[in-house]
């Protein structure tokens, strides 16, 4: 029998022969086997919080059980789970057997929905000793791709250490498993590096803020900054680990790069302008001040990148995103010294010169045990095996990638980018790029047509991109991120999902009405489905739109 509200959908879920229910109580107790200890602890934070029940450690029929199951893994694979509820008198009253403990906890997640939008509060809202109802059910479920990801931009607007916590328990309630953190940009460094503390002091920092596209003549006055320092950072990684989600910094290079080169000036091309002069950059677009192709400026990003894998361990954080996007050439066009570089190393021009900066860190961390992840611009000067590509720019990327036998990640603008608007109407806060609906989230496949099975089977995944140029706080990141992010979770988990257009959209709809229960138990300001409330609007902020359907590339 189909779930009329598990988002994202599982392979399987069958009622008891009975239609029976269990009732969870204060006589509950968590019956935690060998490496189940963390998923038991979340369960007792977030559940039992929820529910005001101890959940205290004991076994015997009123037990939630969690095991670790070798069965589950080869079955589904280790993120893969079995939930039974009510199984028998003599078992416990609801099992989760995963195929390792990423799996328990997406069971638990499971468990969770099944409790109804109560759940997911932070304390009981319901009388003591309410009896807190699970169905008789069998879920027998585990995911489509091991890249799950979303992409905060915390650059363009900071988001406080405890909104990106926040952003992670929204990540895993969605069994969503990648967090892609843009640290760096023109318009702000959000990372503590000790040996370079002016990328903080004065990179952190602008003095203004464009309101809205960059054609908009409005402007925010009030400076805006922030950064996370080195134990901030700890705490994301190790917060995330713990609800079995991957962190993956992004450091841009050699574009996107003009706040390095304001605390730096010797970063930036000085014998074309004077860097001296530059601040970090107070508009939207792409800045013309990009970095010099210098061994100081990669000795500089070393640097930098050593602490970088000094706060995320390769065990959670193996890959390390560059950027490698977006790099205008005329600076390094019209610099002696970056022609010098170019004959000096025997390249083609100003584009094999990006390839080579890449190429550099490539290698670098390769030789740590790292691997390189950046946007398609990357590809077009040749990689090493190991690296994997983000393709951003439509499909042809990614597709282009995985055939010459590199791993990627499916993110195309035209479909997964959240700051896109949602609707066309005069309503919709500074309205940007194409209208992406939740239906068209849905309908997104991220594995194009045609792939051979050797090209298929490098498609790590895909991920939902949220920039937030237009995005001045969490209210509005929020927005724009749900509900779409339910439907981009469904994409990503479901192995059951059938490709477009075949997909049950009424039905997907339908699961939504109680989904948008548990986003309000959750303080999310999501878009309505009829619309943005008076508050969301943002009337007389020029955004950016784009007329048309985009095309399928």
């Amino acid at each position: 029998m189909d779930s009329p509200d598990l988002v994202p959908a599982p392979r399987t879920l069958t009622y008891g022969g009975g239609g029976g229910r269990i009732a969870l109580d204060a006589g509950t107790t968590l019956d935690a086997g060998p490496g189940t200890d963390g998923v038991a602890r979340w369960m007792r934070t977030a559940i039992g919080a929820a529910t005001g029940l101890p959940l205290p450690p004991g076994g015997g029929p009123r037990a939630l059980r969690l095991r670790i199951s070798g069965t589950v893994e080869r079955a589904y694979g280790p993120e893969g789970y079995r939930l039974v509820t009510g199984a028998s008198p003599a078992e416990p009253a609801v099992l989760i057997e995963g195929g390792s403990a990423a799996g328990v906890f997406w069971g638990a997640q499971t468990l969770r929905q099944l409790l109804g939008p109560e759940a997911y509060r932070k304390a009981p809202v319901v009388p003591v000793g309410h009896a807190w109802v699970l169905p008789e059910v069998t879920v027998e479920d585990g995911p489509r791709f091991p890249w799950r990801g979303l992409l905060l931009d915390v650059a363009r607007h900071f988001l406080p250490k405890d909104d990106v916590l926040r952003y992670l328990d929204l990540l895993a309630a969605h069994k969503l498993n990648v967090l892609h953190l843009h640290l760096t940009d023109d318009q702000g460094w959000r990372i503590e590096i000790e040996r370079y503390p002016r990328l903080t002091e004065v990179g952190a920092w602008r003095a203004r803020t464009k309101r809205g596209h960059r054609a908009s003549p409005l402007w925010d006055d009030t400076p805006h900054g922030g950064f996370y320092t080195r134990d901030d950072i700890r705490e994301i990684v190790a917060y995330a680990a713990e609800r079995h989600i991957r962190v993956v910094p992004e450091i841009d290079v050699p574009g996107h790069s003009q706040a390095a080169i304001a605390a730096y000036p010797e970063l930036g091309n000085t014998d074309v302008i004077d860097t001296t002069t530059l601040s970090v950059w107070d508009t939207w677009g792409v800045s013309p001040n990009v970095l010099a192709p210098t061994d100081n400026t990669l000795r500089f990003y070393e640097g930098v990148l050593e602490e970088v894998l000094d706060l995320f361990p390769a065990a959670t954080s193996p890959f390390v995103h560059i950027g490698g996007d977006e790099c205008p050439k005329d600076q390094w066009k019209a610099s002696p010294a970056a022609q010098a570089r170019i004959a000096e190393l025997g390249l083609s021009g100003e584009d094999a010169l990006q390839s080579w900066f890449v190429r550099h860190f490539d290698r670098w961390l390769a030789d740590r045990g790292r691997r390189l992840i950046g946007w398609d611009e990357i590809l077009e000067g040749g990689l090493a095996p190991g690296a994997a590509v983000s393709s951003w720019r439509g499909r042809a990327g990614g597709v282009a990638a995985a055939e010459a036998g590199h791993d990627v990640v499916m993110c195309p603008e035209q479909h997964v980018y959240l700051d896109h608007r949602q609707d066309g109407g005069p309503d919709e806060p500074v309205p940007i790029g194409y209208v992406r609906t939740l239906e068209d989230v849905y309908r997104f496949e991220p594995v194009p047509p045609g792939l051979s099975p050797e090209a298929a089977a490098h498609i790590l995944g895909a991920q939902a991109n949220v920039w937030t140029e237009v995005m001045e706080n969490r209210s509005r990141v929020d927005y724009q991120t749900f509900p779409r992010l339910a439907a981009f979770a469904e994409v990503v988990w479901s192995t059951a999902l059938p490709a477009p257009p075949a997909r049950d959209v009424a039905g997907f709809a339908r699961r939504m009405t109680a989904h948008y229960r548990r986003l309000d138990a959750l303080g999310v300001d999501y878009r309505p489905p009829n619309g943005p409330a008076p508050w969301q609007r943002r009337p007389g902020v020029v955004g950016r739109p784009i007329e048309g359907t985009p095309p399928n590339v």
